[in-house]
């Protein structure tokens, strides 16, 4: 995937994520529902990092600091679009 088919794909399921928290809220003990969500969970995780890892992170949450902070050292990225 290029860097605007992964957005995308983080999007979709980060959009799937939320919906599905707001119907566990009324369905707490749905299994189907807490598997999905789990499910969703690591593609959404497997996705950030694949992007974190070829373009740069998306939020300071998924910065990894060693001995300085790297959040601004990258182009912010609504930079990288054009």
């Amino acid at each position: 995937m290029n860097q605007k088919q992964l957005m995308q794909y983080i999007n979709e399921v980060s959009f799937g994520i939320d919906e599905l928290a707001l119907f566990l809220d009324t369905h707490p003990m749905d299994q189907k529902a807490l598997d999905y969500y789990e499910h969703l969970r690591v593609l959404r995780k497997k996705a950030v990092d694949a992007y974190t890892k070829h373009f740069g992170p998306l939020t300071y949450r998924d910065v990894e600091t060693c001995d300085y902070w790297t959040w601004v050292q990258t182009p912010w990225p609504w930079e990288m679009e054009g």
